[in-house]
């Protein structure tokens, strides 16, 4: 069988070839660092060493990006199983216990259901469970997968913690009884301007080392309205027309009311919109790999990519404490997700607190 492995650079081929195929594992790396990326080629060589294997996310439109690169890359049969990890564990439970899991308040189960089932459990010999975005998962999963004897990868960065029921690194790596992190440096995502705007933002003593591609700076507008950033967007896509546009509100309604006015604007741009409230069809399942806008949540945009990302409501933090954990962590993720170019925006005359004292050689006005 013929193994394709991605092109990788330098770094990220000896942190892949650095990692034993028994045991539990957790890699720490900053955005842009190829976490994604390192996740689908891992679960391919696990599935390739024997016994089932499953890649899981929290996010649905993580699990969409990432399920045709593990297709083009592992084999087909017995191959990864990508899937979210709600929808994962729900599964497994149905199967052993015959019943479905309990929900909580917190979105989550109720986790001692599941550590009695995994206690009892028939793991297939070589089970393999990798995690991308770890950080976004609570510990009671680690320790469900350490009870369930599964060989656990778990990449993640704390500094991109974004739900109440998040885990730190400390957390997932003493629930899984493994070793300390591995560490994944480099920013193969953005340019040099864009993680020195995102270096603003970042929580922790540890800065990342910047990225020596080159870019424009980051650009503030100051929209006067819907239809300000409707032609921001219209004339981002008629001046790039191969490249991805993401563009990352707060709300669902937000989301809704521009691509009513995108649609009608321009038709011929086809924009796709994501929300989590769509249980299925074109609100719920994206074609990512198709240039144009993509219209997504906040809570959605965690391990995504763009070539331009537009950030058009910052006014709605403007009565956030600009200094809060939760914002900064926020920006950061946001930040991060363009390649090429960022834009972000905000209605009425004060530019937001979290963005007012950037100065303009980081953050341009116009």
């Amino acid at each position: 069988m013929t193994l394709t492995y991605l092109d990788l650079a330098p770094g990220q081929r000896e942190s892949l070839d650095a990692l034993p195929f028994d045991g539990n594992h957790v890699v720490d790396g900053p955005p842009g660092s190829g976490k994604s990326l390192l996740a689908a080629q891992r679960s391919v060589l696990l599935a390739l060493t024997g016994g089932p294997t499953v890649l899981l996310t929290r996010s649905n439109l993580l699990r969409q990006s990432l399920a045709p690169l593990v297709a083009a890359l592992g084999p087909r049969q017995d191959g990864v199983v990508v899937a979210t990890a709600h929808s994962w564990l729900s599964q497994w439970y149905r199967g052993s216990a015959g019943t479905d899991p309990t929900r909580t308040d917190t979105g989550w189960f109720e986790w001692s259901e599941f550590f009695q089932q995994a206690a009892v459990a028939r793991t297939p010999p070589g089970f393999s469970v990798v995690v991308d975005e770890g950080q976004d998962l609570p510990p009671d999963f680690y320790r469900f997968c350490r009870v369930l004897r599964a060989r656990t990868t778990v990449y993640a960065d704390e500094c991109q913690r974004l739900t109440e029921t998040q885990s730190t690194l400390a957390e997932i790596t003493k629930a899984l009884g493994a070793g300390a992190p591995h560490r994944l440096d480099g920013n193969h995502r953005n340019t040099r301007q864009i993680a020195e705007l995102a270096a603003r933002f970042r929580l922790g003593p540890d800065v990342p080392g910047l990225p020596r591609r080159e870019g424009p700076l980051p650009r503030l507008h100051r929209l006067s309205g819907p239809g300000t950033l409707v032609d921001l967007l219209v004339g981002t896509v008629e001046r790039h027309p191969g490249r991805s546009v993401g563009v990352i509100l707060n709300s669902v309604r937000d989301q809704q009311d521009l691509l009513t006015r995108l649609s009608r604007r321009s038709p011929g741009l086809k924009p796709q919109m994501y929300t989590s409230q769509a249980t299925g069809g074109r609100y719920r399942n994206l074609d990512l790999g198709r240039p144009g806008i993509v219209i997504v949540n906040r809570a959605s945009a965690k391990g995504l990519g763009f070539d331009h990302v537009v950030v058009p409501d910052t006014h709605v933090d403007a009565a956030t404490d600009p200094t809060s954990a939760a914002l900064r962590m926020a920006y950061y993720v946001l930040a991060t997700r363009a390649r090429t170019e960022l834009h972000l925006g905000y209605e009425g005359t004060d530019e937001p607190p979290a963005l007012s004292p950037i100065p303009r050689q980081l953050l341009s006005r116009g």
